[in-house]
């Protein structure tokens, strides 16, 4: 075989118009034989599983961990300084508001004082009732003392008496009036140390009364704080009281969604220990955002009549910006291909490839946002991978 080199022009064109021809003959073999391909496939059936698109109620929500407390609590702590004397509840008790005794604190000085005040209000009252006497001696004093007046005024008149006699009766006169003014001054004198001791009696009574606390509102006994023997103090609790028919759930949420959450409108759902207490409205929305966490407090009230859930307790929280309702489908019926989000519908045994939006997921469900679709469309769920436009299929079951 001659070398190249040894060719000549005229043969080495020959060779060259051969291999393009060659080359030009591969290429169309192959583009006819993908176009076969392709014909092939799309006349081939796919066997496929589809299911009618329905309308289903969407919820976009936020789910985090709440705390449950009680709305009502009361820290108990005693009314004047004294040791605790005596307990007559323990954790767990059930209390009555103004009827159940909780404890008692040191009572014996405040015994004391409570008799030395009704001593100082009988001597008191033994004083008031002296000077009451004695306002009635001088009025009397001083009544006979006018009528002597008045009698030797006439005298002195007629030149019956001497001045110097008038005089003498003119100034018992003035006397024993202003005797019955000083008198009558020591009664109001007498009459307000009544009142003052019978005050500080009240006040003793008082004091020894508060030696014995009562519960404040209705609940349980959640805590004790001291034990018998040691020392109370007035705003030192000894024991709390929660009130379990009222439980209030805390949480708080990033500060993205400060706006979306609008007290007694927004709902909140309440998971405890894997059971649906229900939804609830939000209660209370914190007038602020903290700065450092970027997060603000929700609160919603569960009407724990029950007694199913106790404060404490941590509750899984979905709070619900958002309710609609919309076009649904399997959220595996949804494919990308090209970036896009596309759906297969099925018809005339053919598959049809639609671009769709996507709304909310819930549930395995995706909201679908499409003006060429409709409940009565029937969507591919199964065997979608395996399918193109125009594909022949065969509806092997029905999702429906």
């Amino acid at each position: 075989m001659k070398q190249w080199s040894e060719l000549t022009a005229k043969q080495k064109k020959i060779c060259i118009a051969i291999l393009i021809i060659s080359i030009i003959g591969f290429l169309f073999w192959m583009k006819k034989d993908a176009k076969t391909t392709d014909i092939q496939e799309t006349q081939k059936v796919v066997p496929v599983v589809a299911t009618k698109i329905t309308k289903r109620t969407f919820e976009r929500f936020v789910t985090i961990q709440g705390n449950l407390e009680s709305k009502k609590f009361a820290m108990v702590s005693p009314r004047i300084s004294g040791t605790i004397e005596e307990f007559y509840v323990d954790e767990g008790d059930a209390v009555i508001a103004k009827k159940t005794k909780l404890f008692k604190t040191d009572s014996i000085k405040l015994q004391e004082a409570l008799k030395v005040q009704k001593h100082l209000l009988d001597v008191e009252e033994c004083t008031r009732r002296e000077a009451v006497a004695n306002l009635e001696k001088t009025e009397a004093d001083f009544h006979k003392a006018e009528l002597d007046y008045h009698r030797f005024e006439r005298l002195l008149k007629k030149k019956a008496v001497t001045t110097d006699a008038f005089e003498q009766q003119q100034s018992r006169y003035k006397q024993l009036a202003a005797a019955v003014k000083l008198a009558r001054a020591n009664v109001d004198l007498a009459t307000a140390n009544v009142r003052k001791a019978e005050a500080n009696l009240t006040i003793s009574e008082k004091d020894l009364a508060d030696t014995v606390i009562y519960a404040p509102i209705p609940g349980k006994i959640s805590y004790r704080f001291k034990e018998p023997g040691e020392m109370g103090q007035p705003g030192e609790p000894v024991v709390r009281i929660d009130d379990p028919s009222l439980i209030e759930t805390s949480a708080y949420l990033p500060a993205q969604y400060y706006t979306e959450v609008i007290p007694q409108k927004t709902m909140v759902e309440v998971i405890v220990s894997g059971k649906n207490i229900g939804q609830f409205p939000v209660d209370y929305k914190s007038p602020t955002i903290n700065p450092k966490l970027r997060t603000f407090e929700v609160k919603c009230l569960l009407n724990n009549s029950s007694g199913s859930i106790t404060s404490g307790a941590m509750a899984q929280i979905r709070v619900i910006l958002e309710t609609k309702q919309g076009l649904a489908v399997p959220s595996t019926a949804i494919q990308q291909r090209d970036n896009k989000s596309v759906v297969f519908i099925i018809s005339d045994n053919k598959a049809q490839k639609v671009q769709v939006q996507t709304g909310i997921e819930n549930n395995g469900w995706t909201e679908i946002i499409s003006n060429n679709l409709n409940e009565r469309n029937l969507i591919v769920t199964m065997g979608q991978d395996m399918l193109n436009d125009d594909q022949l299929v065969s509806v092997q079951k029905d999702g429906n």
